[in-house]
């Protein structure tokens, strides 16, 4: 199969069910993949689609009845392309047109797929000062259009370049049988939350590396992870026979990422240096955070009430009050608040197992979250790692508490801004990374959690999510309906793969690329920041992706510095 060689013919098809095609007789139906990106090309316009399904077709139902023996090679090829072939059908997906119509055939003819003339389409329009423009699909092409394989220069008229220096793009990928890149546009990625969804085992934490990784390089935004199990900040390991790790962001941009620890203990047991400790005070917690961890406490709904009274009573010190409180005094509040006994005993028995959390202190010295959000405005990004105290309820506690006070210091600075129209005033665009999204957004917890408002409300305020999940079922519709762009890995579970489309237009013949991807590396991107659906070899992450990435520090380090870095580290760790 050459390059320029049509591969079928549109046959029949509509706007809303897409086309079907059918596959020239020399070309092969086992050459042609799901999720693969043609080029259709019509009169007036050129389509951009993805193959969708792939099936074979017989022109006489005899041939079903009396097919040729499996040794017969002669009727087989006769039968070949006229009485058996292939069909694939495409989704139309955008449309490439010139507003100058002689512009516009002269530029078809230029790119006839039979001819050898292969214009570029940038140089084209430099050349013939036409505006070309790529619009969302709104009618079809004629019968017997013919269809291509994709060019370099159709993936650049699409998905950009990452070397564009008008745009913040990054390639994420490349397509299954191109050695193209395939760019998100960060400014449209940042502007609106996010979501990598897949499967356990299928990578959303490499692809969520890649993702952090260009945001930091092209400065599309400032990011705070929420490092549940400790994958982000300094290394991760990978899977496989061999014991080999992968190197975090605080390695590849050591002067760019600032790296904060939940359990110093365990960030020393791992090597990690320059890691400051965090620390949450009980006067920091509020009964909103409290509501939010109610299943993982066993809290009833007469506690939380009852919390209520504790709070509009005592104020920041309701827990450290309450936890001090004997029978007696508990008893005497009640009789004179209208509290009720048996629940804020039980809420003060549950409410204990927060002494387990190592983060947790009466008082704090200095106020840890006020930390971050001076790092997050110097344009600092910022790694919270966990170690031991990944346990949900250690994990919703704490993400909970700080992204409560990150999105009240926003609203604030973001009325300040709307109020002056000083750039000076504008805050800086922040990317917070959750894991386990569903326990945070689920139909049950949204109203009441800080992150079900920044998903719905928090764009106008210059905040917006990356939810790393592997249940997107498990995701309230109407915060799934406002992730602007999803990255999704493999998934079988067919309520999974239904709720990766939620409020995604012509969403069901993409169900069927997404459950055919391999379980590693590939990848359905589609939404905000990519002008339409593709599947995708995502980058590897590796020495490759280290050197062209990171910091010019750490590329240019000698073999000396490092040397010298390793024998430091282990210094601090007493050997």
């Amino acid at each position: 199969m050459t390059f320029d060689k049509p591969l079928g013919s549109v046959i029949q098809g509509s706007l809303s069910a897409g086309l079907e095609v059918r596959l020239h007789p020399d070309v092969s139906v086992e050459d042609m993949r799901v999720g693969k990106f043609l080029v259709v090309q019509g009169t007036r316009a050129r389509f951009f689609c993805l193959l969708t399904d792939v099936s074979l077709g017989t022109a006489s139902q005899r041939i079903f009845a009396n097919p040729p023996h499996p040794e017969d090679d002669f009727l087989q090829s006769v039968l070949a392309g006229s009485g058996t072939y292939g069909t694939i059908e495409l989704s139309p997906m955008l449309m490439l047109t010139l507003k100058d119509e002689d512009a516009a055939r002269k530029y078809l003819q230029n790119n006839d797929r039979n001819g050898k003339n292969d214009s570029n389409l940038a140089s084209f329009q430099a050349n013939t000062s036409v505006d070309l423009e790529l619009l969302p699909v709104k009618t079809i092409p004629s019968h017997f259009s013919q269809v291509y394989e994709a060019r370099e220069s159709d993936f650049r008229a699409v998905f950009g370049w990452e070397d564009d220096p008008l745009r913040k793009n990054f390639a994420i990928g490349k397509p299954l049988d191109m050695e193209v890149p395939v760019c998100l546009d960060l400014d449209r990625f940042v502007e609106r939350s996010n979501g990598v969804f897949g499967k356990s085992g299928t990578g959303k934490s490499f692809l969520t590396r890649l993702l952090l990784s260009g945001v930091i390089r092209k400065g599309a935004a400032v990011n705070l992870i929420f490092d549940m199990h400790s994958e982000y900040g300094w290394e991760a390991p990978c899977e496989g026979k061999n014991i080999n790790t992968v190197k975090g962001l605080r390695q590849l941009f050591p002067s760019q990422v600032e790296m904060y620890t939940l359990d110093p203990e365990s960030t020393k047991r791992r090597g990690i240096r320059n890691a400051q400790d965090l620390f949450l005070s009980y006067d920091q917690i509020e009964v909103e955070d409290i509501s939010l961890v109610q299943r993982e406490l066993n809290l009833s709904e007469a506690s939380i009430e009852n919390a209520i009274i504790l709070r509009n009573e005592f104020g920041r010190t309701w827990i450290t009050q309450l936890l001090a409180m004997d029978n007696e005094e508990i008893q005497e509040f009640c009789e004179v608040r209208r509290g009720n006994k048996a629940s804020i005993m039980a809420l003060q028995r549950k409410l204990m197992r927060l002494d387990e959390l190592k983060y947790i202190r009466n008082t704090c010295p200095q106020n840890y979250v006020n930390q971050i959000l001076e790092s997050l405005e110097n344009g600092k990004h910022v790694v919270i790692e966990f170690g031991s105290q990944s346990n949900m309820l250690s994990y919703m506690l704490a993400t909970n508490v700080i992204t409560r006070r990150i999105h009240h210091h926003y609203v604030k600075r973001s009325e300040t801004f709307l109020q002056t129209k000083n750039p000076a005033d504008k805050p800086q665009q922040l990317v917070i990374t959750i894991e386990e999204a569903h326990r945070f957004l689920d139909t049950a917890s949204v109203r009441s959690t800080i992150f079900g408002t920044i998903a719905r409300e928090m764009r106008k305020y210059f905040v917006t999510l990356l939810v790393v999940d592997q249940r997107p079922s498990g995701i309230d519709n109407e915060v799934m309906s406002q992730i602007g762009t999803r990255i999704t890995a493999l998934l079988n579970d067919d309520k999974d793969i239904e709720a990766i489309f939620t409020g995604v237009s012509g969403g069901q013949s993409l169900r069927s690329v997404l459950a055919k991807l391999d379980s590693k590396q590939q990848a359905l991107v589609l939404g905000h920041a990519v002008p339409m659906p593709v599947v995708v070899r995502t980058r590897p992450y590796n020495e490759d992706f280290y050197r062209e990435i990171g910091d010019l520090d750490l590329a240019e380090m000698s073999t000396q510095q490092v040397l010298k870095e390793a024998k430091t580290a282990k210094s601090d760790l007493g050997f």
